[in-house]
């Protein structure tokens, strides 16, 4: 008799125990949302600093310490055209406090443009939602007898040894090497880690033409020292009416880009929601937006699913840019 209440009793505590456990769980599991975020949060960007993702980041950070009354931490990760920044992110702790800057050239170009990528991106991110989308300037500096998009391909064509273009990230490289595909201009590509560098060499004559982003281009042109030959966007810049349409000149020709939000893959879907609501907010908010028309991009209005849909029409859409452009992956 003594025996059996003691296995009772032992069962009891046991039954008392597995109870409190789960009850321990299920308040820790409900806590992150209530309490996120209670500490700094890291915003990676996987690019140098200067382009329109790093200066996106920054502006949206602002808003971000703002509104949770936390730091928000620019970690800007450079390298292999994002891929180390965003494979750091991968492998990050999914609980809300690391988020990533992701762009075309990370989430879709780098697909094609390496042999081998070590993330997927529909796998490996969980995805927020998207800022917006943007084209790029094609310069030139003055006094380099270039003052057209035409000129441009006859200078090509007549020094098919002598035009070099720089690139940083999947934008820079494949509209110029669309811009090859499309007029015939022989063009050689160099790389950089970050768009600082190639301007340094662009200003020291080593590269004679740049397709960077709108606000960096402006950025240039204000110095008075380049010449702004075309834009990529299919139609002109309401902000820029005298800077052609490169598809003026030569029709079909047209890449823009785009800037997004991620977080590691697993993170709780509660703070996913919470991530979801700061962008969507932001995307809303006049000092944002007015932000983003500085950098020349048009916001979002898509929903975080149907932003996933698009990652997956971008990855699509690149593989096949990249293949007409006769690329090959390194």
């Amino acid at each position: 008799m003594k025996q059996q209440r003691a296995s009772f009793l032992q069962w009891l505590l046991c039954v008392c125990c597995a109870l409190l456990t789960l009850t321990v769980l299920n308040a820790q599991a409900q806590t992150p949302a209530s309490t996120y975020p209670n500490k700094a949060i890291r915003l990676v960007v996987p690019f140098g600093p200067g382009g329109s993702g790093d200066i996106t980041a920054r502006a949206f950070a602002q808003y971000l310490e703002a509104q949770t009354k936390q730091p928000v931490v620019i970690d800007n990760r450079a390298g292999a055209n994002g891929i180390l920044g965003t494979e750091m992110v991968k492998n990050a702790p999914a609980d809300g406090y690391t988020m990533l800057l992701t762009t075309n050239t990370t989430l879709a170009a780098n697909l094609s443009l390496y042999k081998k990528v070590p993330y997927d991106p529909l796998k490996d991110l969980d995805h927020v939602g998207m800022f917006g989308t943007a084209a790029s300037v094609a310069l030139v500096l003055k006094g380099s007898g270039i003052n057209s998009v035409a000129d441009l391909v006859s200078y090509s064509k007549a020094n098919p040894d002598k035009v070099f273009y720089g690139h940083y990230n999947s934008a820079s490289q494949m509209t110029a090497e669309m811009f090859r595909v499309k007029t015939g201009a022989p063009m050689t590509g160099v790389p950089y880690k970050a768009i600082g560098s190639a301007l340094q060499d662009f200003y020291g004559k080593q590269l004679q033409v740049m397709f960077i982003e709108y606000l960096p281009a402006m950025a240039q042109i204000d110095n008075g020292k380049v010449l702004a030959l075309g834009v990529t966007a299919p139609t002109r810049f309401k902000t820029w009416p005298n800077v052609p349409a490169i598809a003026e000149t030569y029709p079909g020709y047209e890449l823009g880009f785009f800037l997004g939000l991620a977080a590691p893959a697993g993170t709780p879907p509660e703070l996913m929601k919470k991530m979801e609501g700061w962008l969507s907010a932001a995307l809303k908010d006049e000092g944002f937006l007015a932000r983003l028309n500085q950098l020349g991009l048009e916001p979002s209005k898509l929903s975080r699913a149907d932003y996933t849909k698009f990652v997956g029409s971008e990855i699509t859409r690149w593989a096949q840019v990249i293949k007409d452009a006769g690329v090959q992956p390194e």
